[in-house]
């Protein structure tokens, strides 16, 4: 009697296993495009998508395989997705853009933007850099130069835009399609001028140390985000299993946020992106900001985006407005208690906070303050940026070693590496010397000459900051 139970109880489990149902889903992810990972890596590691599969209805009996495609750009993602491999893709606004047009030119199913990962409301993020020895400093030195850029890339839009805004045609300068890999080894090399690129890698060159940021987008002013699309075709079917993505990327944004320097140390293990460039974009008053709600000025962005492309002949016929679908976003929201209209509504992000341990004072605004963190010890943030000098000068004295330090560029208000920075100094007061700093050498160098101070280095204005004072 025991083995005729057993021998059931077997055949009754093989059975119920033959008859579930097992859907792959391939979702295209960017693991070294940091602003894209709270959708794909961090949701990956943590299993934060787990606990929301759908399991009733008509679900009891699906199983969701899910393969997470890890790809360097957003352009071979819309191949996978056209080509049915992959139904949910991430990418920045310039190939979400073509990735919308060539759906909507397709007989067959259509892709849908359904939430943004993370953006910069002025640009920020992508960015052009130059050999660290380069003797240009602005955009408008590289005029008959070698740039390249990964063509079809938001920095590619970038390009374009900057490109417009000057009034330059084509030939402008040598312009050629090179992927963040390739660019990078010919910078190295001076095979090239300048490499444009995206998210991080305009911050992690120079981090690395051999490379100087001469352009950033904010300079277009014109919004700049990754963004979630996915195959209509697959969504209309298991529009469950969307919203349960969805919340899963709530849960992964408010992991980064609940410990941002915990974070950063975790997605450098997994991307191999240095901790101190994944908090520069993911931290408070980071570059990015991660924010799931489809505003109407990313819209707004795309559709002037698609201007752009059109009068270049790169793209014909879009239609923005078709392609938003707020549906699962919204349910997301709701399912997790939250209002999705009040955060549409806002662009406020998390900023650096607390009291000044060294100046005595709160910080009260932030984008004038910085932050030291000492390696493989605590992050500190500060008021100023004078106290924030004073900061690695005391922990450098000490002999402590200071991993990194953040102070925010005076023109756009952008995060900067402290030692990758142009300041403006003026020691009028030596013991409360002004020291103003900036991402472009010409905006220190103006700064200065209009407060009667001089342009200097990071070593100088370092040296001016008196402890004692």
């Amino acid at each position: 009697m025991r083995t005729l139970l057993v021998s059931f109880a077997l055949t009754t489990m093989c059975s119920t296993a033959a008859l579930a149902q097992v859907v792959n889903v391939g979702i295209g992810i960017q693991n070294t495009t940091t602003n894209t990972v709270t959708g794909g890596i961090v949701i990956e590691k943590l299993g934060l998508l787990d606990k929301y599969l759908p399991k009733t209805g008509k679900y009891q009996d699906i199983q969701f395989n899910l393969d997470w495609q890890n790809f360097t750009s957003g352009p071979p993602v819309t191949n996978g997705m056209i080509a049915d491999k992959l139904q949910i893709g991430m990418m920045g606004d310039y190939p979400l853009l073509v990735n919308g047009a060539t759906f909507q030119a397709s007989p067959d199913t259509k892709s849908e933007l359904i939430a943004i990962i993370a953006y910069n409301a002025n640009g920020a993020g992508n960015g052009l850099v130059v050999h660290k020895d380069s003797p240009y400093y602005q955009l408008s030195d590289l005029k008959g130069k070698k740039v390249s850029v990964p063509f079809g890339s938001a920095a590619h839009g970038m390009i374009l835009k900057a490109m417009e805004d000057h009034g330059w045609k084509d030939d402008y300068w040598e312009l050629s399609s090179q992927s963040p890999e390739v660019g990078t080894t010919n910078l190295q090399e001076h095979k090239i001028d300048g490499h444009a690129d995206f998210v991080p890698f305009a911050e992690l060159l120079p981090y690395r140390g051999y490379a100087r940021k001469i352009f950033d987008g904010v300079e277009t002013k014109l919004p700049t985000f990754h963004g979630i699309v996915v195959r209509k075709d697959f969504a209309d079917k298991y529009p469950e299993f969307v919203v349960a993505y969805l919340k899963a990327l709530i849960d992964a944004n408010d992991w980064v946020r609940k410990d941002p320097k915990l974070a950063a140390e975790k997605i450098e293990e997994w991307t191999k992106i240095e901790k101190e460039v994944v908090y520069m974009f993911l931290g408070p008053s980071g570059i990015h900001t991660l924010d799931p709600t489809i505003k109407p000025k990313w819209i707004e962005a795309i559709q002037y985006d698609t201007g752009v492309l059109q009068r270049l002949g790169r793209v014909k016929e879009f239609n923005a407005d078709a392609w938003v679908n707020e549906t699962y976003i919204k349910q997301a929201f709701k399912e997790k208690g939250l209002d999705y209209d009040a955060q549409k509504a806002s662009y406020a992000g998390y900023e650096i906070s607390g009291t000044d341990p060294l100046c005595k004072k709160p910080i009260k605004t932030p984008r004038d303050g910085g932050e030291v963190w000492i390696d493989a010890g605590e992050l500190t943030a500060y008021s100023s940026t004078l106290c924030t000098l004073g900061g690695i000068k005391q922990a450098l004295a000490q002999g402590k070693k200071v991993a990194v330090a953040f102070v925010f560029d005076k023109t756009f208000g952008i995060k900067l590496f402290a030692d990758k920075a142009f300041y403006a100094l003026n020691t009028q007061h030596p013991k409360h010397p002004a020291i103003v700093p900036f991402l472009l050498k010409k905006d220190a160098q103006a700064w200065a000459a209009k407060s009667g101070g001089r342009l200097a280095t990071y070593s100088e204005v370092l040296a001016a900051v008196d402890l004692g004072g």
